[in-house]
């Protein structure tokens, strides 16, 4: 299934000055951009087709397309805080590409048992666990290897393009993915993310070696020292607990809302998938649109105030999502659908750059596992919650309570040092 995960300065994301030498330069940068560019596009199309497949291919009801997502991220649960320490004491980039091949053949393996009419809800959740279990360990990797190939100092520049294209996914993934969807079944559009894993394998595994000073840094402590070491570390600290909690709680609710948009577009309003895909890009527009003009809007305001702030301006808005329906409704629900994307665009990139620059080379590996526990897990439980919500009380019910966790996110941040803060540290 897709991974997106939505949550995760002083400078416009992706700006440089005259005097630096662009970014795209560096020539491992520019393979880990462009490998991140392709998975996450290819990603876009799972997020559609594979809760599809389930229900178009297969009559999956609300509950069984909740155990899919649970499934697809369950794995942080399981196995995040571990992870974190294997990732502090190996070298990363081996990691990134053999978790992006073995993605590619599961993935694959979907069309192919279409094709003979011989797939199952048993192997997509097979599919959906081993992916979201190599994606544990692809995307703590990535975060943790950024900071070996890029400068500290142009941390939140190379963020700011890597933010720049999860967003513009998430604009233009939707909608061609519903087009895709419009000219060929579900199960066959699957193939096209198994295709972006294997390009970006391929990447990955251009990229030069690099001094990892990390590798072997963990080696000596026992494995619930590591990981303690890590969850004390985020939980700990004034500043990165209230962003765990208020990713978390915003995970959740998330969740609550878009894993149940499949069934609701489809069973309930007969919507045609283009139309769902169309409703999703609106989101992305303003993720991209938070993602470009959110650190401005934070040098205006204040890198920490303005966290609490926007999600007190968009409150109201996310309370008005679940009221999707036909005709003029739709529209509505949908720009205040694309308010409340924009709060979390701008959130990813002075957050995620700020994470990098606080934690030691040594723990960034524990610390990204930690908030990946976090704010991934919240993303399994609500994708579980979505389930039964929407199979007891009715799908719309999930979307009401998502909507209402989305409107409170924001509360964390109000009950920390961020409230006043200028500048992060």
């Amino acid at each position: 299934m897709g991974r997106r995960t939505p949550i995760e300065g002083e400078a416009a994301a992706g700006s440089s000055t005259a005097a630096e030498p662009s970014i795209f330069r560096n020539g491992n940068f520019r393979r880990l951009f462009a490998a991140n560019s392709v998975s996450l596009y290819g990603s876009q199309v799972s997020y559609l087709a594979v809760p599809l497949t389930a229900v178009t291919a297969l009559d999956a009801s609300a509950a069984q397309v909740g155990l899919l997502g649970v499934l697809s991220t369950v794995s942080f649960l399981l196995i995040g805080l571990p992870a974190g320490v294997w990732v502090d004491r190996m070298r990363r980039r081996p990691i990134m590409f053999t978790a992006d091949f073995g993605r590619a053949l599961l993935l694959g393996s979907i069309p192919v048992a279409w094709l003979f009419d011989a797939l199952t809800l048993t192997q997509l959740y097979l599919v959906v666990f081993v992916s979201g279990t190599l994606t544990v360990f692809s995307d703590i990797s990535a975060q943790s290897f950024l900071p070996s190939i890029v400068p500290r100092e142009r941390l939140l520049q190379a963020n700011g393009y890597i933010g720049s294209v999860r967003e513009s996914s998430g604009v233009a993934g939707p909608s061609l993915s519903g087009l895709l969807l419009q000219l060929m079944a579900a199960p066959a559009a699957v193939l096209v993310d198994a295709l972006g894993f294997l390009l970006s394998g391929i990447l990955i595994s251009r990229i030069e070696r690099v001094d990892e000073s990390h590798t072997g840094a963990a080696e000596k402590k026992a494995l619930y020292r590591g990981i303690w070491e890590g969850v004390r570390f985020v939980f700990s600290h004034p500043l990165l607990r209230p962003i765990a909690m208020a990713g978390a709680i915003t995970n959740f609710s998330l969740q609550m809302v878009t894993i149940m948009l499949p069934l609701l577009f489809e069973h309930t309003l007969h919507f045609s998938a283009w139309k769902l895909g169309l409703y999703l890009a609106v989101g992305g527009v303003g993720s991209l649109i938070g993602a470009y003009t959110g650190p401005r809007l934070a040098e205006r305001v204040g890198q920490g105030s303005v966290l609490w702030l926007a999600g007190l301006v968009t409150a109201p808005f996310a309370c008005l999502v679940p009221l999707v329906d036909g005709g003029a409704v739709y529209w509505v629900s949908a720009v205040c659908w694309l308010v409340v994307t924009y709060r979390m665009g701008m959130n990813s990139v002075v957050l995620v750059s700020f994470r990098q620059r606080v934690t030691p080379n040594d723990l960034l590996g524990r610390m990204n596992a930690t908030m990946r526990f976090a704010l991934t897990g919240a993303t399994a439980l609500g994708a579980g919650a979505s389930g039964l919500v929407g199979e007891f009380f009715g799908v719309r019910a999930s979307l009401y309570v998502g909507a209402v966790g989305l409107a409170v996110a924001w509360l964390p941040y109000v009950f920390s040092p961020l409230r006043r803060m200028k500048t992060l540290p």
